[in-house]
């Protein structure tokens, strides 16, 4: 199986301004990343930036990256500028690795593309995790997936979902908290995308879906529009991405 990484990278983070190339341990983010991509088995790993700083960064520790437009609204639209630009054909399958993710481990990369490559009545494969905790479960910044016994999914959401409608509870505030229920464990969406480039095409001149803006889910203009996404539970724990300076700390604490 031959499959491309690209590495979305955008120097403007609005939590954490040039996050691409903070310092991890001696090493910017963005080369922790690529390095982490490159112990998958992908032919190939390309950074995507739309900053000449990034750009510099990864070109200086001697990895692939490609130029892409300033305008992109996401970085699936950033994917697939580079799989136009270097003319990948549109069953190759390209991995879409966060540029915040220097944890990533290779064997998930991998399961991704594997599984896409192996279901080939989706366009889409993603992963997924158990939520552990009630407070996890209502917190609206973790996505969750409800998929079916084969593992296509149902639908993402930032509710608490699939609704355990009995296990509602009040808690020490006397807000409302939804409990998860003893039966259906609730998965957390993994941010990591494998895609058939003819999805990639057929993404960028689809309008954002309806329920794609309410929820601020790119992957619902997929399944919008009739394609499928395919979800397994991840092989290998994914920590957590960096979306701040204490996630950043956090990072920097691991690999000390």
């Amino acid at each position: 199986m031959d499959f491309t990484v690209v590495i979305p990278a955008r120097f403007a983070s609005t939590r954490l301004p040039g996050k691409p190339l903070k310092d991890i341990a001696g090493l910017s983010m963005i080369q922790r990343v690529y390095q982490q991509a490159q112990k998958s088995q992908a032919a190939k790993v390309i950074v995507a930036t739309d900053d000449q700083r990034v750009f510099d960064e990864v070109k200086g520790f001697g990895g692939e990256v490609c130029m892409t437009s300033a305008d992109h609204q996401s970085g699936t639209d950033r994917l697939q500028e580079v799989a136009e630009n270097y003319g990948f054909a549109d069953d190759h399958i390209v991995v879409n690795v966060q540029g915040d993710e220097p944890l990533i481990p290779p064997e998930v990369i991998d399961q991704v593309a594997e599984n896409l490559a192996s279901h080939s009545e989706a366009g889409v494969s993603t992963l997924c995790e158990p939520i552990a905790t009630d407070e996890d479960f209502n917190n609206p910044n973790i996505v969750k997936v409800v998929a079916e016994r084969n593992g296509m999914a149902l639908y993402f959401s930032r509710a608490p979902v699939p609704w355990p409608r009995d296990h509602v509870k009040q808690d020490h505030m006397d807000n409302q908290v939804i409990a998860m229920s003893d039966t259906l464990s609730p998965m957390r969406h993994i941010g990591i995308y494998g895609y058939r480039v003819a999805m990639l095409n057929a993404f960028i001149h689809w309008p954002m879906a309806p329920i794609e803006t309410l929820e601020c889910l790119e992957q619902l203009r997929f399944m919008w529009n009739g394609e499928r996404i395919h979800v397994a539970e991840a092989k290998a724990l994914v920590p957590g991405g960096v979306d701040t300076e204490e996630d950043l700390q956090r990072v920097i604490n691991l690999l000390a």
